[in-house]
């Protein structure tokens, strides 16, 4: 029978970005976001319950250097964090427990100083020590995979396992960060001697086929970075995936998504587009469904590219204050200097719409600057009598550009997600445009958030099972009181829609 595996994303960190090695060559590091604690509080976001975080500033240097960071973490997330990196002295594991680490990688001690660890062991408890087993050529590799070691894997595994280690994370060196594939033979021959391990695999997941392949080999557990950061993980396919209504994979979840247009400092909502009338202050309403259990929040100012200004910072400077969940911010987005004012100003993350289309290499400048998990990508569409289109400038304008054309596009350059509004369907309340996202889901590896169209809470049910969504953003419902954000989360699950609750 197949069991659940538990999915475990991972933040690397060298001077305090969020980064990725190939091969665990410190020469070849690719940086994909420039706070790690924003990278944390997406994945919360998603839905992940567990984080893998690695101090490689502190494996190199050997002791513990980030603490401080491990701290934001679990300051500002819920997250079970598991952290290793530099982990030499018993001051450095409660230094580690201290900042909020649940469970601490022990790698090289284990091969240098067996009796050392053995004592660790005896002393913090196998529940809260991962054996870390970091293998190139079949042998144990030390400090920060610098050095190879004569200890063969399995025989290493064992003198551990036999004294209580229940948890092992082991990575194929020659596939961290390949994109390669995991080294799903040597994970398969641990398992069938250890069947009760809690083997953690780690190294060269490249798609979303490379978990489900894991799975279908009963591995308890996977940690991946480099593949969801380059968009090759699509979560919603993983969290959609299920067995008499209970999710089989661990810790992935739909998101609900209020969104608020704001006009002239208020929330407002209209029609297809226009007819527009108040809602309210957006930072109220942004801390109301921040308390109510909202997954993220999107504002919109949905006047600035059309009027030629920019999103008012001070709006996001508020907002940053008032709210513990992340938030994209769009509307009048130019250029990087308009994404680094908003980021600075709290903003987790920045949707592009008019601009992209007009210049779209702009995607391309977002994510090699900031990553793509930065960049959200708005496309408003409607199907006119000749297909589907997009348009700009708050929906007044069409451009020469189809739906699927332009998503294909987005989604090469880079682009973290896309955010798709069918203007046919915006505000009036039937329904999401479900055969149009599930096109879009099926033929992109990137997550794709539905809106226009909520009406009730069996509208958000069909948009995860029929459109594929990975989130479902709505606004008026909201704003106005017809569903409750809990009372749609609970339903969700009721109809074994995995989704996350306060």
């Amino acid at each position: 029978m197949l069991q659940e595996i538990e999915l475990i994303p991972a933040i690397d960190i060298i001077d305090g970005k969020c980064v990725r090695l190939t091969k665990g060559d410190y020469d070849k590091k690719t940086v994909y976001n420039e706070d790690p604690v924003s990278q944390a509080k997406e994945f919360e976001s998603l839905g992940f319950k567990r984080l893998h975080v690695v101090d490689l500033d502190g494996a190199k240097s050997k002791h513990i250097v980030n603490d401080n960071i491990l701290h934001a973490i679990t300051e500002t997330t819920n997250l079970v964090v598991d952290f290793g990196g530099g982990i030499k002295t018993e001051e450095d594991i409660k230094k580690a427990f201290d900042a909020g680490a649940s469970m601490v990688t022990i790698g090289s001690i284990a091969v240098t100083n067996p009796e050392l660890f053995l004592s660790w062991l005896d002393r913090f408890g196998s529940d809260r020590l991962i054996l870390g087993a970091d293998v190139r050529n079949g042998k144990v590799s030390i400090n920060g995979w610098k050095e190879d070691s004569q200890e063969d894997l399995l025989p290493f595994l064992k003198r551990y396992i036999d004294r209580g280690v229940k948890n092992v994370l082991c990575t194929e060196i020659s596939k961290d960060g390949t994109l390669a594939g995991p080294a799903i033979d040597l994970y398969k021959r641990i398992m069938a001697e250890y069947p009760q391990l809690h083997l953690i695999a780690s190294g060269g997941v490249s798609s979303t086929e490379d978990i489900l392949a894991l799975r279908q080999e009963n591995i308890p557990a996977v940690v991946f970075g480099k593949a969801y950061y380059e968009g090759k993980i699509d979560v919603c396919r993983l969290s959609s995936v299920s067995t008499d209504k209970m999710p089989v994979f661990n810790g992935v979840a739909k998101r609900i998504i209020p969104c608020l247009d704001v006009k002239n400092g208020e929330t407002v909502k209209g029609t297809n587009f226009i007819n527009l009338r108040s809602a309210g202050d957006p930072v109220e309403l942004g801390k109301a469904y921040s308390d109510a259990g909202a997954d993220e929040l999107v504002f919109l100012d949905i006047t600035a590219s059309f009027e030629e200004r920019k999103t008012f910072t001070e709006m996001v400077e508020r907002v940053a204050r008032e709210i513990n969940i992340p938030f994209t911010v769009g509307g009048g987005i130019n250029e990087l200097t308009d994404v680094e004012r908003l980021l600075h100003a709290g903003a987790d993350k920045v949707s592009i719409n008019s601009a992209a289309l007009r210049r779209p290499e702009l995607i391309n400048d977002i994510t090699n600057h900031f990553g793509s998990q930065v960049c959200v990508c708005a496309i408003d569409a409607r199907l006119d009598d000749d297909g589907w289109h997009c348009y700009v400038k708050g929906g007044r304008e069409r451009t020469n550009r189809g739906l699927f054309e332009w998503a294909r596009e987005v989604a090469d350059r880079g682009a973290g997600e896309i955010l798709f509004t069918s203007m046919n369907h915006d505000g009036c309340k039937e329904g999401f445009a479900n055969e149009a996202l599930a096109r879009l889901s099926d033929e992109l590896p990137i997550p794709i958030i539905a809106s226009g169209g909520a009406g009730c809470m069996e509208h958000f049910k069909d948009v995860f099972v029929k459109g594929k969504a990975d989130a479902a953003l709505a606004a008026s419902v909201f704003h106005f009181g017809e569903i409750k954000i809990p009372d749609l989360k609970q339903y969700l699950q009721n109809e074994g829609i995995h989704v996350r609750t306060i």
